[in-house]
């Protein structure tokens, strides 16, 4: 069971590293989400969601080595996977290249959903 979040955080945290080279301008994040980024504030904002995502990133990797940070980093993982999925769903009407990054997030809302069941089963596994 222990694998299940082990496997479910590098997946995920390797999913939320993606985005961080946007952090280097709006070239790239042209190229990673399909748009044509010529406002400076859009930059700003996108960029900045870029560098965060890769501070999720570490987190979630960071938690492999670190088990008593699992069960944050699942839950926050989960939490801005999904949140981004329900967004899309409700705003609709995105390209392709947003398309991807709904289909990544969907992966790993459920790998991060399973692995924090599987967290969770084996943190009350150990004080039964």
């Amino acid at each position: 069971m222990k694998y299940i979040s082990i496997v479910s955080l590098l997946v995920a945290g390797i999913i939320h590293l993606l985005p961080l080279p946007g952090v280097a301008g709006s070239g790239v994040l042209a190229r990673l989400y399909g748009i044509e980024v010529t406002d400076p504030n859009t930059a700003i904002l996108l960029q900045h969601r870029a560098l965060l995502f890769g501070v999720l990133g570490v987190l979630m990797l960071s938690a492999i080595a670190l088990p008593w940070l699992r069960v944050t980093a699942l839950t926050v993982g989960l939490f801005s996977a999904a949140s981004f999925i329900v967004v899309a769903m409700v705003v609709g009407g995105y390209n392709p290249a947003i398309g991807r990054v709904v289909v990544a997030d969907v992966v790993a809302s459920l790998l991060l959903a399973a692995g924090l069941v599987a967290e969770i089963w084996l943190i009350n596994r150990k004080t039964s």
